[in-house]
């Protein structure tokens, strides 16, 4: 294999994200795809042209969607000769669908890329039960026709009621909003810090809103040119009077839909390719995929559910010979704030970096004013597997405008993992 080449991140595009059952309650997986990458192929001048890959995710996707990213691709205006893959990470999904192209473009397997993802929570996958779906297998196995009327013997109404996909973890049976209660408690994470968060990343989306920031990385769709969870007008009187999400009895809970990440609808995509590539085609890159790392916590047996970051970042960042405050700044995933507040004092432990990392000492304080510097998840909102590459597509244009830097991406997900990168220009 030849020596790994520089993965150059030469921009993204995304749709606006809509709270579940609003603007794109019809559209689906397939219809914000082929949109995303549509408007990803126009703005790099990509009409006809063959790429090596294109690596889309989806967390909740109906089987009749089958190969997601090859299906977008061949509606998307590149050419059919453009192979696609869909992967799913849950909430790291695109990061994954992003690392992976970066991987195959280090390795001089190709030249570039498409990495992206998008989730619906509106056109979810609806189905039948275990025995109503047993009963119809066998009727369609029956030979005859008093074989096939023989498989519904028994058969009762009830049996047609219908299952939807379930948002608790398989093995725990508990909600990420309850694990991440849990973890707030274990933290002594206060109600008014994750207030306090959740407002000020609505405060700085809205603000780069305003100053154009998102001019080029977001593109209308169905009449909606914002995220419209966005709450610019927020306040925290307002966040202060809502009520618990998901512990509503013990009088302890703090986790609310104020600071807690609503369900939504998405997609986002990047382009990515070797340093020769982005050259012959006249595009300069924004800044480098320079490494990755994924990690995994034993949430079962008593980690915190979202804590797998705590553990990828410092594994990734013994490799590349940092420390956690190398970084001009940070893009957190915010799927609850108390997560991120979680997280920041879990590196500030010695008792947590020394005993669970195996660290020396504490990794140290990150400086705030660095983290997701225009805004994040809780305002944004988040598709499973849209979240990742709208935040590295955010991340290259910022160090792009501060003219050169490092950035610390940081994305924790459902079963327990995280994935994390270092992106630099």
């Amino acid at each position: 294999m030849r020596p790994a080449r520089p993965v150059a991140v030469l921009g993204g595009v995304r749709i606006p994200f809509c709270r579940q059952n609003t603007a794109y309650s019809d559209v689906g997986n397939l219809g914000m795809s082929v949109r995303t990458l549509g408007a990803l192929v126009e703005k790099f001048g990509l009409h006809g042209q063959q790429l090596g890959e294109v690596a889309m995710g989806a967390v909740i996707k109906h089987s009749s969607d089958w190969n997601l990213g090859r299906e977008a691709a061949l509606s998307s205006g590149l050419s059919p000769l453009t192979p696609g893959i869909t992967l799913q990470r849950a909430c790291g999904t695109s990061l994954d669908s992003i690392i992976t192209i970066g991987n195959k473009i280090a390795a001089g397997q190709i030249d570039v890329g498409v990495g992206g993802g998008s989730d619906t929570t509106s056109d979810v996958p609806i189905v039948y039960g275990r025995k109503l779906r047993h009963r119809l297998l066998e009727a369609a196995r029956a030979k005859t026709p008093r074989d096939k009327l023989s498989a519904f013997k028994g058969f009762h109404l009830r049996e047609l009621k219908p299952e939807f996909p379930g948002v608790a973890e398989p093995r725990t049976g508990k909600s990420m909003g309850e694990h991440c209660e849990d973890m707030a408690k274990q933290w002594n994470i206060s109600r008014d810090s994750q207030d306090e968060w959740a407002l000020s990343s609505h405060l700085k989306l809205a603000a780069a809103y305003e100053r154009g920031f998102f001019n080029d990385l977001v593109v209308s769709f169905r009449g909606v040119a914002r995220d419209n969870i966005l709450r610019a007008d927020s306040t925290l009187e307002k966040l202060a009077s809502l009520k618990p999400a998901f512990d509503k009895t013990s009088g302890r809970g703090t986790l609310t839909a104020g600071n807690s990440t609503p369900l939504t609808d998405g997609a986002a995509a990047c382009l990515l390719s070797s340093d020769e590539w982005a050259r012959s085609h006249g595009l300069e890159p924004l800044c480098y995929l320079r490494d990755a790392q994924v990690a995994a916590v034993d949430f079962v047996h008593g980690e915190g559910l979202l804590m797998a970051p705590t553990v990828a970042v410092p594994e990734m960042l013994k490799r590349n010979g940092l420390t956690l405050q190398d970084f001009d700044f940070y893009e957190i995933h915010e799927a609850f704030a108390a997560q991120v507040l979680c997280t920041l004092r879990a590196w500030e432990s010695e008792d947590y970096c020394k005993g669970r990392l195996g660290l020396d000492a504490p990794m140290g304080r990150i400086d705030v004013a660095r983290i997701n510097p225009n805004g994040s998840s809780l305002a944004a909102g988040h598709p499973f597997a849209a979240t990742g590459a709208r935040i590295v597509a955010t991340a290259a244009k910022e160090l792009k405008q501060r003219g050169g830097g490092r950035c610390l991406v940081s994305i924790c997900t459902a079963g327990g993992m995280g994935v994390v990168a270092i992106l630099e220009r």
